[in-house]
């Protein structure tokens, strides 16, 4: 006997080639409708993690708050959720393109057993890969996530970054810049080459456009670099001199450079002008990752050295731009390092996956500020699960 999930799935994925990306919650809800489930619809999170947003599909639906509603909830805590509705029972689904959480799924059900929500929870992420491939051919989707103007060097920013979120066995990373809408420079990168996670934050100088073309050039040198397999010292270099030849020395870059082995811990890194970063274990900020500072990218002074530690399974270690701890409130008082830590552990011993810590750390930082930051505030989180089994 042919399951109907199945069914169903087949079903969307031979209309997905060429249905049109306007038309993908019409096809969520015949999708849908064939689980016997009601009032489908889709939400994507916007792009300061604060609202879900409805993809337009005819109905009057408004946003919904993440902090305060149950279809915030499965966001955060990346599971489903669900309640008794009206007709049945109404269920909350994350959407998730591998790790990255893009939004929730929505629908309601006469009556849920675990055969149903499974078959439920197979749409929702054969509806976030159609959301990320349907996304390439649209605006819609990049649009239904803004919530206010953004500026061109925050476009550009947004279109250099990867996921925010990537998990793994071998290792977790996971990232968030502020201002979203206004953000012009900060930048992170990051990949995994066999055993090797490879991880870059970056600060350009300044606050405008020129910043934003300073980050692509740099991310461009850095990716180009790691893909011809060079290690920390020569990726440095080479970085230092593109950038010093576009810009002619009026233009440099703070940064940091890391690279993790994922089977055995042994972390590399060398610092450019950047906070040391902060490393977790057992709950416990234990220390600064202590490394000889650099000059910045652009200004071809020397060679950087490269620090080493050995992580721990279950460390986190978390990367970070100044615009973080020197971010002030209205009556002038630092964001600080203590208070970052302090927030770190509190969301650790909460239990939060690194992708919700970053989202609740970034809007401490809005929060303390009062007002829109004056500088970029970027963060990465890097945890390392331990050696493979």
């Amino acid at each position: 006997m042919t399951d109907p999930g199945l069914e169903v799935l087949g079903h969307l994925l031979e209309a997905s080639h060429d249905l049109a990306p306007d038309d993908l919650v019409a096809a969520a809800r015949q999708a849908g409708k064939a689980l016997g489930g009601e009032d489908v619809a889709i939400y994507l999170a916007d792009y300061e993690q604060v609202m879900l947003v409805p993809l337009p599909d005819g109905t009057d639906r408004t946003p919904l708050v993440i902090d305060t509603t149950l279809a915030g909830r499965a966001f955060t805590a990346i599971a489903v959720q669900e309640a008794d509705a009206e007709s049945g029972r109404r269920l909350w689904l994350p959407l998730l393109d591998g790790a990255e959480r893009l939004g929730v799924l929505g629908l309601t059900l006469p009556s849920v057993d675990d055969a149903l929500r499974a078959r439920c929870s197979w749409l929702a992420t054969l509806l976030a890969e159609l959301l990320m491939t349907k996304g390439q051919y649209t605006d819609s989707y990049f649009l239904a996530r803004r919530r206010q103007p953004m500026s061109l060097a925050a476009e550009m920013q947004w279109q250099l970054l990867p996921p925010l979120t990537f998990v793994s066995p071998q290792v977790v990373i996971a990232g968030l810049l502020e201002p979203a809408y206004e953000v012009a420079g900060d930048a992170f990168d990051y990949a995994l080459n066999g055993d090797t996670a490879h991880l870059a934050v970056i600060d350009p100088v300044g606050h405008d456009l020129t910043a934003s073309v300073l980050a692509a050039v740099t991310v461009g040198s850095y990716r180009h670099s790691r893909r011809a397999g060079l290690g920390l010292a020569d990726t440095y270099a080479v970085a230092d001199q593109d950038i010093a030849t576009q810009f002619g020395g009026e233009r440099f870059v703070t940064g940091q450079l890391a690279q993790l082995d994922c089977a055995t811990g042994r972390l590399q890194w060398l610092n450019a002008g950047h906070p040391l970063p902060l490393l977790v274990r057992g709950a416990k900020v234990v220390d600064t990752l202590a490394c000889q500072p650099f000059p910045p990218l652009g200004l071809g002074i020397g060679e950087p050295e490269i620090a080493t530690a050995a992580l721990e399974p279950g460390d986190r270690v978390l990367f970070y731009t100044d615009g973080v701890t020197e971010g002030r409130s209205l009556d002038g008082e630092p964001f600080g390092e203590a208070r970052l830590a302090d927030l770190l552990v509190r969301e650790t011993l909460a239990g939060q996956p690194a992708a919700e810590t970053m989202r609740r750390l970034a809007h401490a930082i809005l929060a303390h500020q009062g007002r829109t930051p004056r500088d970029d505030a970027t963060m990465v989180f890097l945890e390392w699960p331990g050696p493979p089994p």
